[in-house]
């Protein structure tokens, strides 16, 4: 038995425990896609796929509502797989495992897929409830969401007909988003050279772990710790006064999520091992000191491993260090505008070694465009002292905020009847396929909506159960007045 079985709606946990069975990584949303088709098939209801895997369904008005304008709700079908090194897990196949404490949902050492499965098992429970009222609904479920927004790009332009969106993929219940941050991704290739190893060294793995992590953009403000940022700097600083030589390093896995660990493997002469040791240790303490308030489990640990055959050549390994260590991390800028909001970020997201190449991945976040090509192109420049190439992927933009939308304030009046207390209307640090979809169907009315969700794209993502009910009933009020 499902520890959701009895939560109430009882259709909306249907669906999502159907959901958190199927896999549904990033660019591997094939088994999802299939669920959603054969539910649209079995309830008789009219449907949609682009050629890049986007799905809409489209739900008749009930009697009486045929005159309402079409309503499209909105969420994605991916998920962030994300999972603690000491727990085994297989994404691809293995259903994610529930826990439930208090009013608190959350997964067993994994992330919990609330975002944005609990969005789909929403859509899906409006649009097999026959006892609602609603005018015209339209139900998008986009692909590759976490990854790049790639669903949303390539939509084809007559998906939809309905020109009102409730995007089902904020998380804090009791907010209104009207407006998110564009972003794009930097993908930098430093060329390097291997020697094999000569003379009597001990090898040495290095591991950086007991970080939060995080949601790259959602979490930015809490400036989290980064494991590569971390790593990096306590071997930069080891190699100002120590010789070792660098054979591995990585860190990080996908491009919206705060690395948690890293690890790297170096060879070292036997009567220098115990100071490096103490060098790395200490300034691990240093930086767990910077970082507690917000990162107190910061840890390091050094193991002997068999002996390595290769290492980097001495200017591979002062280029890729120095690189490494002057990337940038986390805020850049914060709103002139709007009090306590991020404007501009990046997320050094990940780093591995191929066998010529180090390979490391940057997310950057900017409400303002210019802003954020300014920062991408800091990116470039830094890359370019190590003798680095860059690529950049095309950015997507943000949404503007529309304070004077008639759906917004719909949205607020409908909230305070409700719940006795006025929604707080902000904007966000992170990307939302909104401004995609604003761009491609013009005078499109948005708002963004959710429950309460913590931590996205990391092992501790939850989410609150007393806010589902809430949040349900709150888009089945709003379909109803729209």
């Amino acid at each position: 038995m499902s520890v959701i079985e009895n939560l109430n709606p009882k259709s909306v946990w249907k669906h999502f425990d159907e959901i958190r069975k199927i896999p549904h990584c990033s660019k591997h949303e094939e088994k999802i896609r299939d669920y959603i088709i054969n539910f649209a098939k079995d309830n008789k209801l009219k449907l949609k796929i682009d050629k890049t895997g986007n799905v809409v369904i489209s739900k008749f008005a009930s009697k009486g509502m045929e005159n309402k304008p079409t309503v499209v709700l909105q969420g994605h079908m991916d998920m962030v797989c994300e999972k603690n090194s000491d727990i085994e897990h297989d994404f691809s196949k293995d259903p994610i495992k529930l826990k439930i404490k208090d009013d608190i949902l959350t997964a067993d050492g994994t992330t919990l897929g609330a975002d944005n499965g609990i969005g789909l098992a929403i859509s899906l429970a409006i649009l097999e409830d026959k006892t609602l009222k609603n005018g015209p609904i339209e139900a998008l479920f986009t692909v590759d969401e976490e990854t790049g927004l790639t669903g949303a790009f390539a939509m084809e332009s007559d998906m939809l007909t309905g020109k009102i969106l409730l995007n089902l993929d904020s998380e804090d219940f009791g907010v209104i988003t009207v407006g998110c941050a564009g972003g794009g991704d930097s993908k930098i290739k430093l060329p390097l050279k291997t020697q094999t190893i000569a003379g009597d060294l001990e090898s040495l793995h290095i591991k950086i772990s007991g970080l939060r992590g995080g949601h790259s953009g959602v979490d930015a403000h809490e400036q989290r710790g980064n494991a590569i940022k971390i790593l990096a700097r306590i071997l930069w600083k080891a190699s100002q006064n120590h010789e070792f030589y660098l054979a591995d390093i990585k860190g990080g896995d996908k491009h919206n999520a705060i690395p948690r660990e890293a690890y790297a493997k170096i060879s070292i002469g036997k009567t220098g091992k115990a100071s490096f040791k103490s060098c790395l240790i200490t300034e691990e303490k240093d930086i767990l000191e910077e970082i507690k308030p917000i990162d107190p489990n910061l840890k390091i640990e050094i193991e002997n491993i068999e002996k390595l055959n290769k290492k980097l050549d001495k200017n591979s390994q002062i280029s890729l260090l120095n690189l490494l260590h002057s990337l940038p991390h986390g805020i850049d800028k914060m709103s002139y505008d709007i009090p306590d909001l991020v404007e501009t970020s990046t997320n050094l997201a990940t780093v591995s070694l191929d066998k010529n190449n180090a390979l490391i991945g940057l997310s950057s976040r900017s409400s303002i465009m210019s802003a954020l090509q300014d920062f991408r192109d800091r990116i470039r420049a830094t890359a370019s002292l190590s003798g680095a190439k860059i690529t950049e992927e095309t950015p997507y933009p943000g949404w503007k905020p529309n304070l004077n939308s008639n759906l917004l304030a719909l949205s607020k009046k409908i909230f305070k009847e409700m719940y006795g207390e006025e929604p707080k209307v902000e904007a966000i640090h992170a990307g939302l396929e909104c401004g995609i979809i604003g761009e491609k169907f013009p005078g499109m009315d948005m708002i963004s909506i959710g429950p309460t969700i913590k931590y996205p794209h990391s092992p501790e993502e939850q989410v609150y159960i007393s806010t589902i009910d809430k949040f349900y009933k709150y888009v089945l009020k709003l379909l109803e007045d729209i």
